[in-house]
């Protein structure tokens, strides 16, 4: 513990954001730089815990204390190599994870929790900056061939402990280029693309193939998959989004967050997007129906395209502004978060559901909504409508970003024929086996819709269990159950 009574001296402190007359016009990320010296006060407000709660909320066991000591002394080289002793991608952690280590800190019982998330970012952009970042490549090659399907963080984080065990590894990927939503559902305002891209350079250098624009289940049959290599991990996601099949859905104008999203990205990386299949929101008044991460994002980018209005429904009601009795520390908080595109304007509605959308000519022109209250029969939630609270919203474009109910079991799963879970996710035993030999699965395509946090450490228990089946040992980094979490020791 570096300052023992850096907690009580010094105040948290976060990056301030660009103003907003300025970031709306571009698709750079919002932050300013943070100063060193600031960084490293922040560092100093960690309280090294007799029990570290952090450790906790973090799905990747991060050694949290330890890297914010090793800023706070400036010692930075060290701090990397604790923080790459657990997490293969904190550049991407550090910028798109929701911080459940800081709802987890032990200051955040009374106090402002440390800023976690930031000295993490920082600390990754200073080894990147100071070349310390450089390719691992394996000393000796195992002769084995690993397939992974699916290049979102998982899938990256399976691939790159497996090449650096020595298997070569392939990545098939069906988008046009490699990253998964890292690529196309993350706007480039949140993480700017060249971060994703050395990273894959990186993984290049250490052996990996990447094969984008390959659907494996269309272009490549799973028996061959099967055939030609000795192991498999299937990384491909949850897919399938939440529909509204309401009155009215099959007016033009509505689309999925994940139809949006991904045009715009490749537009930013200078693809020509024809003016019929891109969505643009220029001057139209624009309703998003979802209010998550998802449903921000979209928000974000609507409001660089210069939109109209904009209102983001959620059928939930307005999360307080602190802590309530039922959601004690060290929970994730669930309080009322304001993003940075939700800084740039637009209109939150809380308890409001879509009834029909209205249309003339075949699009979308309204919404009827009406007001709800949540209620619990035997602990489940109902939502029931209060009369009179009935309204019309103009509507030139509805985005629906009410999440993900899975993957999508044709084509590829169905060819490998795994067995799939109660929710119609792909089953998996602690091993990450999946009911066929030889075929392991990770990250979303087998928990669920999830946290950026909870791929990376599906993908190194992967990984673990990948090598031990081909080696009959592994010196990976071991996985173990704590409570609800799966995290790898360094």
């Amino acid at each position: 513990m570096g300052k023992p009574t850096g907690f009580m001296e010094i105040p948290r402190e976060t990056p301030t954001r660009r103003p907003i007359p300025e970031r709306v016009h571009d698709y750079l990320e919002v932050y300013n730089p943070f100063a060193e010296d600031k960084l490293r006060a922040q560092g100093a407000r960690c309280m090294d815990c007799g029990i570290p709660f952090c450790h906790q909320g973090c799905p990747l066991g991060n050694l949290i204390p330890d890297w914010n000591d090793l800023v706070y002394r400036d010692q930075w080289r060290a701090a990397i190599e604790r923080l790459h002793a657990t997490n293969n991608f904190p550049e991407f952690t550090g910028k798109l994870c929701p911080a459940p280590c800081e709802a987890s800190c032990v200051l955040g019982i009374n106090n402002d929790p440390v800023t976690i998330k930031q000295v993490e970012a920082s600390i990754i952009e200073k080894a990147w900056e100071e070349g310390w970042i450089v390719p691992q490549p394996p000393r000796v090659l195992t002769g084995k061939t690993v397939a992974v399907v699916g290049s979102g963080p998982a899938g990256l984080a399976v691939a790159q402990q497996l090449a650096r065990a020595g298997h070569s590894v392939t990545v098939f990927e069906r988008d046009d280029r490699i990253g998964g939503l890292l690529r196309y559902g993350i706007p480039d305002f949140k993480m700017e693309k060249r971060h994703l891209d050395r990273r894959l350079k990186q993984m290049e250098a250490e052996g990996v193939v990447f094969r984008p624009g390959v659907n494996i289940g269309k272009d490549i049959p799973a028996d061959k998959l099967l055939a030609d290599f000795d192991a498999i991990c299937l990384c491909g996601g949850s897919t399938q989004p939440r529909d509204l099949p309401i009155p009215g859905r099959e007016l033009s104008g509505i689309r999925f967050a994940m139809e949006f999203l991904p045009l715009q990205n490749k537009k930013v990386a200078g693809d020509v997007i024809s003016d019929d299949q891109f969505l643009s929101a220029q001057d139209k008044d624009v309703i998003i129906i979802g209010g998550g991460d998802t449903g921000a994002d979209c928000l974000g980018t609507v409001h660089r395209h210069g939109c109209k209005s904009v209102h983001q429904f959620e059928i939930v009601p307005r999360p307080s502004d602190s802590r309530t009795p039922t959601n004690p520390w060290p929970q994730w908080s669930n309080i009322f978060r304001v993003s940075s595109a939700h800084e740039e304007g637009g209109v939150r509605e809380y308890a409001i559901n879509t009834r029909r959308f209205i249309g003339e000519g075949g699009r979308v022109t309204a919404l009827e909504t009406v007001r709800v209250e949540m209620k619990f029969d035997n602990g489940r939630a109902q939502f029931v409508e209060i009369p009179g609270t009935e309204k019309l919203y103009p509507a030139d474009i509805v985005l629906l970003a009410m999440g993900f109910v899975g993957p999508e079991r044709k084509g590829m799963l169905e060819q490998f024929g795994v067995e799939l879970d109660p929710m119609g996710n792909v089953k998996a035993g602690p091993d990450k086996r999946t009911s066929i030999d030889k075929v392991f699965t990770a990250g979303d395509m087998t928990r669920g819709q999830s946290l950026i946090v909870w791929a990376i450490a599906e993908g190194r228990h992967a990984a673990y269990s990948i090598d031990e089946y081909l080696m009959g040992v592994s010196d990976l980094p071991k996985p173990f159950e704590h409570g609800n979490h799966v995290r790898p020791f360094a």
